[in-house]
């Protein structure tokens, strides 16, 4: 559900509407209404006069100022950081740079790795294994050698 005012869905508002029938008698409803749009009018135009006012107070530099600004973070991040905010794009773009820099190296890396892997493996497959002792005496000699007979 989707809040309409003050975090209040559409269905806690029926309920506080039918409360208040309940409660107040349907006839003092229009009144109630009334007094509450006075309220939130009255509200409002404090805020917007406040703010008016420290906008007026604080100088030409801060003429852009918004309640939402007035969090520390938000005030910080938009005053004292937008002098910041060129260099830090610029260390963002050079970091980016480098990270793909680094991909591709590493990628030459694996690349590499994997031409290896690839070529002992070919050699050991490729190679035969060891012979014997009296094997390799009877290749080279052509005779029946047995080493244990002797």
């Amino acid at each position: 559900m989707v809040p309409l005012v003050f975090g209040i869905n559409a269905g806690e508002f029926i309920i506080l509407l039918a409360l208040a029938v309940i409660m107040f008698g349907p006839e003092r409803i229009p009144e109630f209404s009334r007094k509450a749009a006075r309220i939130v009018y009255y509200l409002r135009k404090v805020a917007n006069d406040a703010t008016h006012q420290l906008k007026d107070e604080l100088g030409p530099e801060y003429k852009d100022l918004t309640i939402q600004d007035l969090n520390p973070r938000t005030f910080v991040q938009k005053h004292v950081l937008d002098g910041f905010q060129e260099d830090i794009n610029d260390i963002e773009n050079q970091l980016d740079t480098v990270k793909s820099e680094l991909n591709a190296a590493t990628a030459d890396v694996e690349q590499a790795t994997t031409q290896l892997n690839e070529s002992a493996h070919a050699q050991l497959v490729a190679e035969p294994e060891p012979l014997s002792a009296s094997e390799a005496m009877r290749q080279r000699y052509g005779v029946c050698f047995d080493l244990e007979a002797t």
